[in-house]
């Protein structure tokens, strides 16, 4: 029974952070303006990345979301979805640490944001939930239920 459990909060993971990411990356991929400027309004990174990686993150995005979704290299997906929100917990603390009044960028826009001191604390709340979820899923992916890993990756007796 408890192995039932694991699975199912395995999908359940898996379908909450990859749901978030796919969302994320999809709605700044139409404007890669506004998704380089959030990440220039960080001011952590030197000027010459900022549009490669403003650029691409929406896609890197979509891409470990619909990983996760399906359950394709699980385990590693998971680690990267961690390794992001780590890095966005720590963009998001070093900016309210900072006193930068900017739109996190998670979800489009970017830039100045008047109310965006109040808007911190949640945001880290949220990024720490969903970096739990994926270290969960890193933790135990294999046991997932309705995963590709598990029909592109079956395991032999031998191997279990």
């Amino acid at each position: 029974m408890k192995g039932r459990v694991v699975g199912w909060l395995v999908l359940a993971a898996r379908l909450v952070v990859g749901g978030v990411w796919i969302v994320a990356g999809a709605l700044k991929i139409p404007d890669p303006a506004s998704s380089v400027q959030a990440v220039r309004a960080y001011r952590l990174l030197p000027e010459a990345v900022v549009p490669t990686v403003g650029q691409l993150l929406p896609v890197v995005e979509v891409v470990v979301g619909l990983a996760l979704v399906v359950g394709l290299l699980t385990r590693t997906m998971a680690v990267a979805s961690a390794v992001l929100f780590v890095a966005f917990i720590i963009g998001i603390a070093s900016a309210w640490a900072r006193g930068l009044t900017i739109d996190c960028g998670c979800f489009g826009g970017g830039g100045y944001d008047p109310d965006a001191a109040e808007k911190y604390p949640w945001e880290i709340a949220r990024d720490v939930a969903l970096l739990a979820g994926s270290l969960f899923v890193a933790a135990v992916g294999h046991r997932g239920r309705w995963a590709l890993d598990h029909v592109l990756f079956r395991r032999t007796p031998l191997e279990s």
